[in-house]
């Protein structure tokens, strides 16, 4: 098997099929033979796992994933990198490769019930936040997520109530998963080195936040609302919010104070579950 993780060869790979990276895309190869130890390991894979991976570019995951029994749904928008994978891997049974753009992606066949379980990748930085979000609100989300991401992305997922990080995806990813930065990741891991520190995102489902669908899309409305208005109360948000999210700025008021939260509150104060108990009924 060719050493992906060697710069020389990997670069060597790539000009023999006239392939440059590209920034447009996002396309950063992982070099470093112990960041992609460590991806597999935080994994937890099991022979027969079927797994997601979104921008496999040329195949240094999709090979440990592969190598440990699993089922890979391999998703690349790039052609030459699509056709590079499709060649060196045209009778490989345990992968479905794809060419096409992962945002465009039928998630909920994807993580339908019996199909994939876990997403694990080197996510292009340009859909990373958007793959993993659209993932997690499926009606069946994967059960683990591990992917590298830029370490400010990884921070908005593991953000805490009152910080600055706080925001729609903090709330709809931790009211399913324990999310967790397992480590930093520097730019000389990449080739070529992207501009940014990155980091290994794992997340576990669990289910202390149960909500039902139509709480759910309450949930995703509710914080929408109120994280385009961060530095705004609450209260005065929703006047003219649609359906049953409209509330009067009394209404609202009451309903943060049921809470034990100040009418004053704004959007990143809610704690993941103060957020839950808004979308548990109409405003």
């Amino acid at each position: 098997m060719p050493n992906l993780t060697s710069p020389k060869e990997l670069q060597a790979i790539l000009a023999a099929h006239g392939i440059q990276p590209s920034r447009r895309l996002g396309q950063n190869f992982l070099i470093d033979r112990h960041v992609l130890d460590f991806i597999v390991e935080a994994a937890r894979l099991q022979p027969g796992d079927h797994v997601l991976e979104v921008g496999p570019g040329a195949g240094v995951l999709t090979q440990e994933l592969l190598a440990c029994g699993c089922h890979v749904l391999a998703v690349e928008k790039d052609a030459g990198l699509h056709a590079l994978l499709a060649e060196r891997w045209t009778a490989e049974p345990l992968l479905d490769l794809r060419l096409g753009d992962a945002l465009e992606l039928d998630y909920a066949a994807v993580f339908a019930p019996e199909a994939a379980r876990l997403l694990v990748s080197n996510l292009p930085y340009s859909v990373g936040t958007r793959v993993v979000v659209e993932a997690a609100i499926q009606e069946t989300p994967p059960e683990r997520m591990v992917v590298l991401v830029q370490k400010e992305v990884a921070e908005r997922f593991v953000a805490k109530p009152g910080t600055a990080d706080m925001g729609t995806a903090g709330v709809w990813l931790q009211q399913v998963y324990d999310v967790e930065i397992m480590r930093l990741v520097k730019p000389s891991c990449f080739w070529p080195a992207p501009d940014v520190t990155s980091a290994i995102v794992r997340m576990e489902r669990h289910n202390r936040l149960p909500l039902d669908a139509a709480e759910r899309a309450r949930l995703r409305a509710l914080t929408r609302i109120a994280f385009q208005h961060r530095r705004k109360q609450m209260a005065p948000l929703y006047r003219n919010a649609p359906g049953d999210l409209a509330a009067t700025p009394d209404e609202m008021r009451a309903r943060l104070q049921a809470l034990g939260l100040p009418e004053n509150a704004r959007a990143e104060e809610l704690s993941v579950d103060e957020w839950c108990a808004l979308a548990r009924k109409p405003v």
